[in-house]
Parts: C-alpha cells; structure tokens; sequence
C-alpha cells in the first residue's frame, strides 16, 4: 500500500495518504494545514483520490478541505453526530486566532458499521465517540483480511487519550470507545493517530498511563 503522511504548523496534526499500488485508487485522511503537502504526493504518485475521509470535525483536521475538495473533487465524508462541529468550523478557527476557508458541504455521511473500498484494499469505520460526539476510527487493510493499520483520529495518543473539554467531548465516553472498541483490536494493529508518533494496540493496552487496569 502507498503511505505517506505529513504535519503542518500551528497544530502539527498528521494528515495521510493511502493509495492502492496496483489501481492507484487512493483517499486522504483528515487534510488539515498539511493539505498541500499532501495534494502534492498525490500528483506526484499519479492517485486518482475517492474519498476524502474525516476522523472527526475539529478544524485542525478539516482546515484543508476546501483546497484538497477544489483539487481533487473527491466525496467528503463524516458522521452525522459532528455536522454541528463542521458547520461551525470557521468559528473554531476564529478562537484559535486564523481564519479558515468554509469547508464545502458534506458528500456523505458513515454508516457505522461500514466500509469503504479503494482499489485492492478496505476501511472499517468504527465509531468511537468521546472526543466529539461523531469521532470514528479508520481500520484499515487488504479487502478480505483483518485490517491492521488504525487512524484513530483523537482518540488515542501513544501513551495518551482525547482531550474531552472542548465541547462535545466526554470522558467516560472516550474511555468507552477505547476499551469496548479499540481494545478488542489485536495487539499487533498499528496506531496512527492525529497528533504525534505511531503506537500499537497492545503498547496501549499494556502501557498508556490512562488506561492501565482499565481493560476490558
């Protein structure tokens, strides 16, 4: 699978790029201030992009859409449960002191459970609220074999979690979506989340300070 990911100041947030290497089908994940970054891997590797998947609607990682949606013309996808976030997603800009452009308008909206398919290969959406109400997590894999890359999005940090006092967000209910739904991933998953490195499930399982005893 072709795997690229970039970060970008001020939020230094990973936006990824995944592609098929036979089709070239491929998606972006969350294009936030990175997104040209990104645009360039994909016309650099020759992506026909499909879809551009969000993990959730805070505008650090949707900060890029109208840029990647202008270029790429690719269906915009969400859970329902954070229209309200995205709709407001200039407003959070304006806390944060910058402007963003208006994301366009949501092509389609998860249906959990799901997949989504770009060329040879498959994404799981699982939703996993606590962060914001309509936060997924991506499982990703060859089509008919368990998927072992995770884009978590918010959710889960090597050896953290989701801030949950912004609004929407929900402590327990995090925790919730960790140990009911990532947790009953193999250890062997490989996390990918939206801010800093790269982690594994049974790492979490057996070592994130905010979980230990906390398993299921």
């Amino acid at each position: 699978m072709i795997f690229e990911t970039r970060e970008a100041p001020p939020f230094y947030k990973n936006g990824f790029v995944l592609g098929c290497e036979e089709t070239r089908e491929a998606i972006l994940i969350d294009p936030g201030d990175e997104v040209e970054q990104l645009l360039a891997i994909v016309s650099e590797q020759h992506l026909d992009v499909r879809h551009i998947l969000l993990t959730h609607a805070h505008v650090d990682h949707v900060a890029g859409l109208a840029a990647a949606k202008r270029q790429l013309d690719a269906a915009i996808w969400l859970h329902a449960d954070d229209l309200p976030l995205y709709q407001a997603a200039p407003e959070q800009a304006r806390f944060f002191g910058f402007t963003i452009e208006n994301p366009p308008p949501v092509d389609r909206f998860y249906e959990v459970p799901g997949t989504i398919e770009f060329g040879r290969y498959r994404v799981e959406v699982l939703h996993t609220p606590g962060h914001t109400p309509g936060g997924v997590s991506l499982l990703v894999g060859p089509t008919g074999r368990p998927g072992k890359k995770l884009f978590a999005g918010d959710t889960l940090f090597a050896g953290s979690i989701g801030r949950t006092d912004l609004p929407g967000g929900d402590h327990d209910t995090l925790i919730g979506s960790i140990r009911g739904v990532l947790f009953k991933l193999s250890d062997d998953v490989e996390v990918y989340p939206g801010h800093g490195p790269r982690t594994l499930i049974g790492e979490e399982r057996r070592t994130n300070p905010f979980l230990i005893g906390r398993t299921p």
